[in-house]
C-alpha cells in the first residue's frame, strides 16, 4: 500500500491510471473509500488520486494537526512530491473545504478546476448567514457524541448521507471508515469543520468550479449549496435528483459523466 510522509504524517493513497490528474478529497471522518466507483471507472481516461487525510483511513492517526487549514497544507506537500499540475480537485463535503483552504493558502497556479460535492460556503448559522446548518447547541450534540457515543454518531451520519436506506455493503464500509478516525481526532476535525467560513474565499477563486448537490434535504438545503455556485466567479451548478449528500456513490455513472465532462472542458 502506498504512503507518503507529508509534513510529519504518513498519508495512504491511491493512484490509479493515466492521464490529466484528477484528485480526490474526502469528507470528515471519511477515507478514499468513498470514492471507489471514480477511482476505478475514470482511470481509464485520468490519472485519478485519492489521499486519505491525517487521522483518516489508513494514514497515520497523528496527535495534532487536525484543522483544516492543516490539511491543506498536507495536500500541498503530496501534490509537490508527485509534482502535480493542472490538477482538478474534487471534494466532496470536508473536502470541498480543503480544496479552498488550499486556493486561500497557495493561490490556483497549479489548479485547473475545482469540484464541490454538496458543500455549503459555511455549515455554521452566522447571524449574517441564512444557509448555516448547525449553531452551538447543535455543534456541542455533535461533539458529545463524538467523545461519549460514536456508535450513534456514526448511525446519525448515515442516515443524513443518504436520500435511501445504502445497502448493507455500503452500510457496513461507512461504519468500517468512520470507526477508524479516534474520538479526539473526530471531536478536533468537527469543531474546525463545523465553524469555518468560506465565503471571502469563494469570490476570490479564479478557476471554473462545478457545484454539485444531492436534492435529498436532510442534511442541508440545495440552496444553500447553489449559492457556493453564485459566489464563484466561474460556477456552474448541478442537481443530483436521487442522492442526498453523497452522489459519488449514489448517482457514481452520472457523477463520473460530470466530472468527465468538466475536466475536458478545461
Amino acid at each position: 500500500m502506498p504512503y507518503i510522509q507529508c509534513n510529519g504524517a504518513d498519508l495512504y493513497y491511491e493512484d490509479h491510471g493515466e492521464g490529466p490528474p484528477i484528485v480526490f478529497l474526502h469528507g470528515v471522518m471519511a477515507s478514499h473509500r468513498f470514492f471507489e466507483p471514480q477511482l476505478t471507472a475514470l482511470s481509464k481516461e485520468y490519472r485519478t488520486i485519492a489521499v486519505d487525510f491525517r487521522g483518516h483511513g489508513r494514514s497515520e492517526k497523528t496527535e495534532l494537526g487536525h484543522t483544516v487549514t492543516q490539511y491543506a497544507r498536507d495536500l500541498q506537500a503530496f501534490l509537490s512530491q508527485h509534482e502535480r499540475e493542472n490538477v482538478v480537485l474534487v471534494g466532496w463535503s470536508m473536502g470541498a473545504l480543503v480544496s479552498w483552504e488550499y486556493v486561500d493558502q497557495f493561490g490556483t497556479k497549479d489548479i485547473r478546476g475545482l469540484v464541490d460535492v454538496d458543500m455549503e460556503a459555511s455549515r455554521f448559522q452566522w447571524d449574517d448567514y441564512e444557509y448555516g446548518l448547525t449553531d452551538l447547541d447543535g455543534l456541542q450534540t455533535t461533539l458529545t457524541l463524538a467523545q461519549q457515543d460514536q456508535e450513534t454518531l456514526i448511525e446519525r451520519i448515515t442516515e443524513q448521507v443518504f436520500k435511501e436506506p445504502p445497502s448493507a455493503e455500503t452500510r457496513n464500509m461507512v461504519f468500517d471508515e468512520l470507526s477508524r478516525v479516534p474520538a479526539p481526532i473526530k471531536s478536533a476535525i468537527l469543531f474546525d469543520a463545523l465553524t469555518r467560513d468560506y465565503r471571502d474565499v469563494l469570490h476570490e477563486i479564479d478557476v471554473p468550479t462545478v457545484v454539485c448537490a444531492g436534492a435529498d434535504e436532510k442534511r442541508g438545503s440545495v440552496a444553500s449549496t447553489r449559492h457556493v455556485a453564485e459566489i464563484v466567479s466561474e460556477g456552474s451548478f448541478e442537481l443530483f435528483e436521487e442522492s442526498g449528500h453523497c452522489p459519488t456513490l449514489e448517482e457514481p455513472e452520472r457523477f463520473n459523466r460530470i466530472v468527465s465532462q468538466f475536466t475536458e472542458s478545461l
